[in-house]
Parts: structure tokens; C-alpha cells; sequence
């Protein structure tokens, strides 16, 4: 919401200013709640508690939305207002859970518009957009913010690129030709400045997607120096200059691309003679590896920083892990925890997942990627902003079908879980404004998540889960349940450890460890999770020793169906097929069958046909005790579909 003044009084992690952000997790996580305020805050600024994002009551908040973008490329302004109303499209996204919205822009149009140049006749339809009749694109902008006020959205602004270009952030770096380094400075203090007051923008993705390989030139790098090129100096730089004017915005740094492996420089090859790789590749923006060494260091400000990494699916580039076969855990264990999850777990500081998604129904491994990415998003609480709303988005297409109204259903129906919900709501970041405005029969305000008095909300961790028992042991997999922990709230799930290391998540009381070693005892505990993210102390350990490896037995098959989504007329399922033998299993066949009104309109990581589903190349091979999932949508009633087989070979 808009507001002539705010508040700058609150520094509640002054006392770890000067500490290294990774040095300093312990303290931050430890810090206690601060005590109830009489009324909710009078401003939605948020910021940093450990690996959460608060307010200034201490609520937890989620930040989760989709980018809208335009205003980086060479037409300056959102694309699609060439044939849809900005008013109709922004209140579609705020009914429908959006409660932040990604704006790329770039250094060039910054420096535009602080030097008083603007687009006098930007590229919209004055017909479908009566209201913005006769604005330059700077007023435009200026106007959907108070759209995004009336709605209760709030907005994250982005440098997507150095030049207003729609092919911009495809360069490495952030400073090209008349676009310095100090330009790029100083045009982020002149947006901060002039949105000052204007709690509606509440963070600021200081630049997307550095990237360069070994030997490029220019290229970002992460280290400890003050070079021109490193991206972990650069975003200091820029957040500690921010933070000067604003100290309540919220300010993202994304990864690079790759850091040296143990023992290696930067002015190292790629690959030496032998072929052994010299440093760890992944995503533009993806890689948080240098953290751990060189975390970045706002200061005063520290508790305002947020680390965003973006992660994409085959489709988009066709990375080493899409090559074989993988599940969300394969994903977690040599992608993302390494990469970045070690932040959120360590409890180091907060993850936005900046840029994820893209098609389905092309590719079964980008329908699994991405559903493995939106269930970690859901189980850990990790905040996100969807790529994108925009359909003319090449390699992902968006959010909106061609004509820039019709959502696509099915894409929504995946990304839906991960919007922040309470009680059948979504949530806005607005402590006035319930998520749709005024009268949303959909959304709810921040204020009414919490309660009118505006407290620190739920703050009590679930009791320690209890009667941690070890089931079924083969040589590859070990069986566990225990008893339902308790909460004033309720549990969501559990996260299961073994040894120190978290190896998965389970929404049941049971898990079955897969992918071990024969003849070897291994030790495991659970902890309980609840919505507002607390997570409960861990159950007491057992330890399991698997059997020596080998042996015959005969392969078995398990099918359960679950509810991921649903929708008027229609639906999203998941299936969980479990190799509930002794042997491995080749392959797999589950039966279906629908109601009356309902059928299968479309299935993946599998080969539907004649009601039953046949395994894909990739996930026929189960161990015992070992499963896979595969995906289904359709038409009607979820409750129309059942299980009636399931065989293994």
C-alpha cells in the first residue's frame, strides 16, 4: 500500500552486522520472536529471521508470484497491453494467488527515466486500455503500482539486463558500453529513491542471471575480490548503496553460472588434459556454491538479504542430470542442495526461486522436473516467482494462453500448490488489502492470516514425532514408521535424516529409504514440520543394518493415487507406483478406471492406453521398496478415477 511516511527504526539483527552471513546463521535462527503489537503494522515492509522472511511483527510470510515482463525489452512497457486491459490481467493475477509480481527492467531504461526521457507513445492498445490513454510509459508503470495497491500485490523490481533489449540478458555481466559499473549503480539508487515511501515495491532482484564459462570474456565470477567482474562484490556494492536510502527493501542476489572446483582458480581451463572437470556448471544465476566461502555482507542491513537462484528444465537447456534417470531426491542430493538448498537448510538465509517453469506435455522429464521443483517449493516453504505470465516467452511459453486472457489450466493447476494459502485463501503480503481487493471472495489480507492483532502468529514447533521403528531392510532400501506428532496447528509433513543429512520428506508417517548400500548399518531420525514452517526437535534414532547385497525374490507393485489439484471440470493427479517385492522390478502396468463424466485427458512419465499405464523407459527399474511417480490430468471428478491393478515384471 501507499503511504507518505515509514518507519526506520527497526534494525533487529544490528547486532550482527558486521558478521559474515553464513558465521551468523546459528545467532539469527536463535533470535526469539518479538512480542505482539497491538494492531497489525501500519507498513508491509518485510525482512530477514534466519531462512525466513517476516514482518514486522515477526509473521511469516511467503512470497509467491510470477514474472510480468516488458519493460526490460526494446517496446519499454508490460507486453500483451498490444491487445489486453493491465487492470483486467493484474486483478487475474492477484484472484488467482499471485501476491508478488517480478518486474524486469533494464539499467538503460533506468537511466531514461531518471534523465527525464520516456516513451511518449509506448506500444499498448488504447482501446483495450482506455485508462491509459494519452501516458508515457513511466506513468504507466506508475499507475499499475497503484493497480497492484488496490489489489494487494506487491512487486519485486528487477534489472533483467544493461540495455532495454529483448535479447539484453543473454550478455553475462551488468555493465555493456555506456552502461558502467557506476551507472548501474546509480541508477538503482535513483528507482530507490523515487519509491521511497512506496511500500507497494518491497524488494529489489539486484541483477538476473549473471553468468559466463571459464574463459569468457567478460564473464561473473564469485570471490573475495573487489574485480569489476565479480558478481559477489557487485551485489554488496549495490544492496549496501540500496539499503542506504531504503534499509526496509528486501534484496535478492542471484548465483552465477560456475566456481571452481576444491583446490582451483578462476584463471584455471575448463577441463584439464585428462578431461576431469576444473568447476561446477549449472544455471545462469543458479550457482550459490561461493557462499559458503564468500557470503555476501550488507552490513547494518544484513537482515534484509535474500538469495534467489533460477532453475529450469530440459526444455529450456538439456543439463548432464536430465541425461539419466532422475527423481526430486536424485535432483536435491547432486543439483540443488549443493548448489543452493544448503542455504535454506543451514538456515543461512532466506531462498527465492526467482525464475522456474515452463511447457508441458512435451517432454515427460521437463513435467517431472518441474513438479519435483514445485513440491520442494511447498514441503520447505521456499518462496518463488513463476516464468512467466507472458505467453511470447519462447522457451517456457507462460501463465497466459496467446490471446493474453485465457490462463492455461493445466500450467496453473501445477503451479497452484505453491501460492501461499491459508484456509482455503490466498494470502496477500498486504496487511490492508486481502489478495483480489476489496470484496475478494478468493484471497485474504495479511492482517486476517494473522488476526486483527497483528501478533508474531503461530511460533510453536510440533512435538518431536515418537516410536521411530525400522520396517521392511533389503540390501538397497530400509523401511521406516513412527508415530504422528502433535501441533496447536497441525503437522504438514515430516523431513527423515540419516545421520545428519536430510534424505527426504514424507506427508505420512512412514518412508522407505532407497538407493543404499548391502551390509551396511546406517542410523536415522525424524523431525515434524507445521504450515508456518517450525520444525520440531528429532525423534529419537535407530539404526538399521541392510542385508548383503544379491539374492533372488519375486518384484511386487503398489499404486497409490493422490489429489494434487483440481479445478471446475477438472482435475491433476499423481500416482506412486512401489516395487513392494524382494526383487527389482523391469517394468510396470497400472489399470484405471474412470467414472461416469470423468476421464484421462493426458499422462506423463508413463504410456496410457485401453485404461492402463505403462512405465517409461526411464522408471520401469525399481529396487524393492523402490517407487516412482507418474503424473495424469483430466476432465471431471478427481474422485472418478480408480486404481484397479497393479503388476511388475
Amino acid at each position: 500500500m501507499l503511504s507518505p511516511t515509514h518507519g526506520r527504526g527497526r534494525r533487529w539483527l544490528a547486532a550482527l552486522a558486521a558478521v559474515p552471513l553464513v558465521a551468523a546463521t546459528l545467532a539469527a535462527s536463535a533470535l526469539a520472536p518479538p512480542a505482539a503489537s497491538a494492531a497489525p503494522p501500519a507498513k508491509d515492509w518485510l525482512h530477514v529471521q534466519g531462512n525466513r522472511i517476516v514482518d514486522a511483527a515477526g509473521n511469516r510470510v511467503q512470497l509467491t508470484g510470477a514474472n510480468w515482463f516488458g519493460f526490460n525489452a526494446t517496446e519499454r512497457v508490460f507486453h500483451g497491453l498490444w491487445s489486453a486491459n493491465i487492470t483486467e490481467i493484474t486483478k487475474a493475477m492477484a484472484d488467482r494467488g499471485v501476491n508478488l509480481v517480478r518486474v524486469p527492467v533494464s539499467t538503460q531504461l533506468l537511466q531514461e527515466w531518471k534523465e527525464g526521457r520516456t516513451v511518449a507513445k509506448p506500444n499498448i492498445n488504447d482501446y483495450a486500455n482506455p485508462e491509459l490513454a494519452g501516458m508515457n510509459n513511466l506513468q504507466i508503470f506508475d499507475f499499475w503500482l497503484r493497480l497492484c495497491e488496490r489489489f494487494g500485490l506487491k512487486v519485486l523490481l528487477d534489472v533483467h539486463s544493461a540495455e532495454a533489449d529483448n535479447s539484453g540478458h543473454v550478455h553475462p555481466v551488468w555493465y555493456k558500453g555506456s552502461v558502467t559499473p557506476e551507472v548501474f549503480y546509480s541508477t538503482w539508487e535513483w528507482v530507490t529513491a523515487r519509491y521511497e515511501d512506496n511500500d507497494t515495491i518491497i524488494a529489489v532482484d539486484v541483477k538476473n542471471e549473471p553468468h559466463g564459462g571459464p574463459g569468457d570474456s567478460p564473464r561473473a565470477k564469485w570471490d573475495g575480490s573487489t574485480d569489476v567482474d565479480n558478481w559477489k562484490h557487485t551485489c554488496e556494492t549495490a544492496g549496501r548503496r540500496i539499503l542506504a536510502i531504503n534499509p526496509e527493501l528486501l534484496v535478492l542476489c542471484e548465483g552465477n553460472e560456475v566456481y571452481p572446483r576444491p583446490g582451483k582458480g578462476w584463471d584455471a581451463p575448463d577441463t584439464n588434459p585428462d578431461r576431469t572437470p576444473n568447476y561446477f556448471h549449472t544455471w545462469w544465476g543458479g550457482n550459490l556454491r561461493g557462499v559458503a566461502e564468500h557470503p555476501v555482507n550488507l552490513g547494518a542491513n544484513q537482515d534484509q538479504l535474500v538469495y534467489s537462484p533460477h532453475d529450469y528444465g530440459p526444455l529450456v537447456f538439456n543439463q548432464p542430470w536430465f541425461d539419466k534417470p532422475f527423481t526430486k531426491e536424485s535432483l536435491i542430493t547432486d543439483v540443488w542442495r549443493p548448489n543452493w538448498l544448503y542455504l535454506h537448510e543451514q538456515g543461512a538465509a532466506p531462498l527465492l526461486i526467482g525464475e522456474w517453469g515452463g511447457r508441458l506435455g512435451e517432454d515427460e522429464r521437463q513435467d517431472r522436473w518441474m513438479a519435483a521443483l514445485r513440491d520442494l517449493i511447498v514441503e520447505e516453504g521456499l518462496h518463488q516467482t513463476f516464468w512467466a505470465l507472458n505467453p511470447n516467452s519462447g522457451d517456457t511459453g507462460g501463465l497466459l494462453l496467446d490471446d493474453w486472457k485465457t490462463w492455461d489450466a493445466a500450467k496453473y493447476a501445477l503451479l497452484k500448490p505453491a501460492l501461499w494459502q491459508h484456509a482455503g485463501k490466498f494470502v496477500s503480503l498486504d496487511h490492508q488489502v486481502p489478495l483480489g481487493g476489496e470484496g475478494s471472495t478468493t484471497g485474504i489480507s495479511l492482517a486476517q492470516r494473522y488476526g486483527d492483532g497483528g501478533g508474531p502468529g503461530d511460533t510453536a514447533a510440533p512435538t518431536a514425532p515418537t516410536g521411530l521403528a525400522i520396517g521392511t531392510t533389503t540390501a538397497s532400501s530400509v523401511a521406516l514408521s513412527w508415530q504422528a506428532a502433535t501441533d496447536d496447528v497441525g503437522v504438514t509433513g515430516y523431513d527423515v535424516y540419516r545421520g545428519g543429512a536430510k534424505v527426504g520428506t514424507s506427508a505420512t508417517t512412514s518412508y522407505v529409504d532407497t538407493g543404499l548400500s548391502g551390509g551396511t548399518t546406517y542410523s536415522y531420525s525424524v523431525r515434524a514440520r507445521d504450515a508456518a514452517g517450525n520444525t520440531s526437535a528429532a525423534s529419537a534414532s535407530r539404526s538399521a543394518t541392510t542385508p548383503p547385497g544379491g539374492g533372488g525374490g519375486d518384484a511386487g507393485c503398489a499404486a497409490v493415487l493422490r489429489v494434487v489439484n483440481s479445478w471446475q471440470g477438472g482435475y491433476q493427479g499423481e500416482v506412486t507406483v512401489t516395487n513392494s517385492g524382494t526383487a527389482a522390478t523391469r517394468g510396470w502396468k497400472v489399470a484405471l478406471t474412470t467414472a461416469s463424466g470423468t476421464t484421462i485427458s493426458s499422462v506423463w512419465n508413463g504410456t496410457y492406453a485401453s485404461g492402463t499405464v505403462v512405465n517409461a523407459a526411464h522408471n520401469g527399474a525399481l529396487a524393492p521398496a523402490g517407487s516412482t511417480t507418474f503424473g495424469l490430468t483430466g476432465t471431471g471428478q478427481a474422485t472418478g478415477v480408480t486404481i484397479t491393478g497393479c503388476t511388475a515384471s
